[in-house]
């Protein structure tokens, strides 16, 4: 049986790639499961000759770059959305994709207020403008600012109304909380305005969004991470979710400035809302996670894995906060809920090699092939036409005159050693 070949596509700045710890994890844990994995950027194809600089690691650190076969199927963990690679990912005919292209965070949050399989869990969203930021401020006593098309936390501002005026609470792109108290609504649609301008990301526009009440820990904002992913027959589960508490004072429970930490979801909403109701809340943010699915694939084609930020409030009432198709996995390693973490690394290499499979039954199945099948009638000729499908699409394997296929998809050349920083 053809030994399957899976592609991580990443992001490569000189010899570093970002997010190496998790891309290593998903190369060894492709390895325990029987597959050819390493990671590359789009200057590390070579279409002429169809090969790939595939890069895999060899201790902690270390990776080693060689001459790699063509991938069955390519897992898009590239973050960095820049043009070279952006061209690269809109052709049609260089990979097969598990996972498609999703879009802004702004058009994101448009689309699933206007579903009906979601709406109702989605706070009020709207594309900032000083009059959008108006009425809402009119109308909610919190409100939050943020980009339409960042991660991490980065650049997002939060007004609440106090009484004598409003608090500002921002966290700036450098990673630094800004807290300003600001008396009039004039002026905070003022400062904001510049919020906007100096905290851009890119050339990105900002959204105005409804507030939630989420301190279910005093001076704390609380959230929820759920990951649902793909399993190995290609259907969605929920892998595993945990609450992420921000730093004080902070807009944001985002983890990647190090002044957050990770609690167990269950243990930490049942002594907040009781047995029963935590529950309720568990079972309704599976759902919403099930019924995002369903939209964003009727939208977009297939995925891999979307990362939920889930907000709960002091009520107990869920709400989506925002959708991550390449969401971080380390919420789970700070939990200490290792057998989680490592579920959720196998996953997509599971859905990954179930789609490869599922590409090399619709080769073999071709007509042509099946009527001469048919008409010689003989388990050789079935052999050598097989294969024959597979050389046509790119393999590098053989037929012996036995009719055994000999496997060369292991050999690699030109090996290199990177020492990395």
């Amino acid at each position: 049986m053809k030994k399957l070949t899976v592609g991580i596509l990443a992001h490569r700045q000189g010899n570093l790639f970002q997010n190496s710890k998790f891309l290593s994890d998903l190369v060894t844990e492709g390895r325990m499961l029987g597959a050819s994995v390493y990671v590359f950027s789009h200057k590390d194809v070579n279409e002429e000759n169809r090969t790939i600089r595939g890069f895999t690691p060899i201790s902690e650190g270390r990776w080693a770059g060689a001459t790699c076969p063509w991938p069955d199927v390519v897992i898009d963990f590239c973050r960095k959305l820049y043009k070279p690679f952006r061209d690269m990912r809109r052709r049609k005919d260089l990979f097969v994709y598990a996972n498609h292209k999703f879009t802004y965070k702004w058009k994101a949050m448009k689309l699933f207020t206007e579903s009906d399989k979601l709406k109702r869990w989605i706070p009020k969203t709207f594309l900032y403008s000083p009059q959008a930021l108006e009425q809402m401020i009119e109308k909610h006593d919190l409100v939050y600012v943020k980009p339409g098309n960042g991660t991490g936390g980065h650049s997002v501002l939060k007004i609440k109304k106090t009484g004598g005026g409003y608090r500002l609470q921002g966290r700036k792109r450098s990673g630094r909380i800004v807290v300003t108290p600001v008396m009039t609504k004039q002026r905070v649609i003022r400062w904001t305005n510049r919020w906007v301008q100096t905290e851009k990301i890119r050339s990105g526009s900002f959204m105005v969004q409804q507030g939630l009440d989420l301190q279910l820990i005093p001076y704390r904002q609380v959230d929820a991470r759920l990951l649902i992913q793909k399993n190995e027959l290609g259907n969605w589960e929920v892998t595993g979710k945990v609450l992420r508490v921000g730093a004080k004072n902070s807009p944001t429970t985002n983890l990647v400035y190090g002044d957050g930490k990770v609690l167990a979801f269950q243990t930490f909403i049942k002594s907040r809302f009781g047995l029963d109701k935590a529950r309720e809340i568990e079972l309704e943010s599976e759902e919403l996670a099930h019924r995002l699915m369903e939209v964003v694939e009727e939208r977009f084609g297939s995925m891999v894995e979307f990362g939920l930020d889930v907000g709960i409030d002091v009520k107990g009432k869920v709400w989506l906060i925002e959708a991550n198709p390449k969401p971080g996995h380390k919420a789970f390693i700070k939990a200490k809920e290792l057998a989680t973490y490592r579920k959720s690394i196998r996953r997509p290499i599971q859905y990954a090699m179930h789609l490869a499979n599922e590409q090399l039954i619709e080769e073999t199945n071709d007509p042509f092939c099946e009527q001469l099948i048919e008409e010689t009638n003989d388990p050789f000729c079935e052999q050598v036409i097989m294969e024959t499908t597979n050389l046509d699409n790119g393999s590098t394997s053989s037929v012996t005159a036995l009719g055994q296929e000999q496997d060369n998809e292991d050999q690699t050349e030109h090996l290199a050693f990177i020492e990395f920083p």
